[in-house]
Order: structure tokens, then sequence, then C-alpha cells
């Protein structure tokens, strides 16, 4: 074990995940519930968070003694975490898709449990980014809820893409009852679910069209839906990426 040894964590919204590099080289990936992690390892010493990680059995005492700690949390949450170094959850994200893809110009889409990014990077260095945080519509807990109206888990309703239902709603709770009356209407399952897939590309197009790169980056748990990226692929025009560990691409960040 070199002395080269770093621990990255990305308190996301839905789930709290864990990396732990030595040098360049990933040593061990992890993620908890965000909600009930807190709940068993978190508590508040002033106004900082607390995290007892090695309770957590994620790290182990050695690599908890000897490697540095960054963080990085969910939306606009700051996070003071005791004793750790902390950076914004773009500039997490950023470079760890440039650490996951070896890219220096491309653009960035991060869909979360709970917002959305897009962000341009040339040179290897972040120019803009546009974040959707106030609207949940565009996002994976968008998807759960969805598949918990088609009675389906999310592999089934990631499966789908070819001839969507139109959904038009830009609201996710709307959405649901659009949804619905979808339902009541008789259309068959595949068509149902490639429609919510559907719903998110036209939700992401607006934010990648004020970024255009030859590379779309795409991280976040969002990017293991092989239905939305088919039909993401066929409508923005540029060469999708998706890094080896897409849902901890925060984590890696932090500690790259």
């Amino acid at each position: 074990m070199t002395k080269n040894l770093k621990i990255g964590i990305d308190l996301g919204s839905r789930k709290a995940k864990f990396a732990l590099l030595d040098g360049h080289e990933i040593v061990r990936l992890a993620d908890q519930d965000t909600i009930s992690f807190y709940k068993r390892y978190g508590s508040m010493v002033g106004d900082e968070l607390s995290l007892d990680l090695a309770g957590s059995g994620i790290f182990t005492p050695e690599e908890l003694t000897r490697a540095e700690i960054t963080v990085t949390g969910y939306g606009r949450n700051s996070i003071n975490l005791h004793g750790a170094r902390v950076i914004s959850e773009i500039k997490a994200h950023v470079t760890g898709a440039k650490a996951q893809t070896g890219l220096a110009d491309f653009t960035m889409l991060d869909m979360g449990g709970q917002d959305t990014k897009v962000a341009l990077v040339s040179g290897g260095r972040l120019q803009d980014f546009v974040m959707n945080d106030k609207c949940a519509a565009s996002s994976g807990r968008y998807l759960e809820n969805m598949a918990a109206v088609l009675e389906v888990s999310l592999d089934e309703l990631s499966s789908h893409f070819e001839d969507p239902i139109p959904l038009d709603a830009t609201c996710g709770i709307f959405g649901e009852s659009e949804l619905i009356g979808q339902i009541l209407r008789g259309y068959p399952l595949s068509r149902l679910c490639a429609g919510v897939n559907l719903t998110l590309v036209k939700r992401v197009m607006p934010m990648l069209k004020r970024f255009p790169s030859p590379k779309l980056v795409i991280t976040g748990g969002v990017a293991l839906n092989g239905a939305m990226i088919k039909l993401l692929t066929a409508e923005c025009g540029m060469e999708i990426v998706i890094p080896a560990h897409p849902q901890h691409n925060g984590a890696i960040g932090c500690a790259s």
C-alpha cells in the first residue's frame, strides 16, 4: 500500500458513495442508502458532520489513518465533514469523468437521484455548467416513481425503448397522472416504459443544446438505463461515453 492513498465520499440524495484509490488505481468502491447511513453512522458535532467511518466497516483502520479524505455533497447542501477536505459537487463529477475516461474535451451529463447537471469541459477545465435541482422530473427519483406506477422493476423499465407513448407533462407529479391516463387507454407495458424513458431525453435535451460537444460523458445512476441511452443517442448526435463506474463517479472524482 503506497502513501498516495485517497478516500472519496459523495453524499448523494439517495446513496452515499465511497471510493478508495491508491494513486490512480481503484482499490474499492461501496455505497449505502444515504438516510440509513446517516442514522447509523452520522452525528453533528457543532456545525460539522461527523461520520463513524471506522464503524461502517467500509475502510480498514489503517486506510483511514493513512488516507486523505475528500467529500462532496448533494446539490446546494454544504457538507462540513470533520477531518475532510470539501469540494463542490460539480468539481467532483467533472474530475471523476476525466479520471475515468481520460478525456479532456467533452460535455458531461450527470443524472443523479434528484437532480441533473450538464457541464462543458474543454482542455481539461470546466468552462460552464447548468444544473436542474428544482424538479426531480429528469432524475432517478422520477424513474423510481414511474416504475412504481407501472408496477415494474427499474431493470424492466430500462429495457424498453421502441415505439414510445408520448408523455408531455413537464412535472413529475403531473407526469404520474398522465401515465395513469395512458394505462387506462390500454397501451402495452413496453410502449409505456419506452414513453417514460423518452421523457428523460426530452427534458435533458434543452440543457445539452447549450453545451454542444463531439463527446457526451454520462454519469450517475441513470447512465445504467440502457433504453434511455439508446433514445438519447438517436436524439443528441453526440458520441456517448459511459464510464466504467457511473454511479461512483463523484466519489472517484473526490479521490482523484
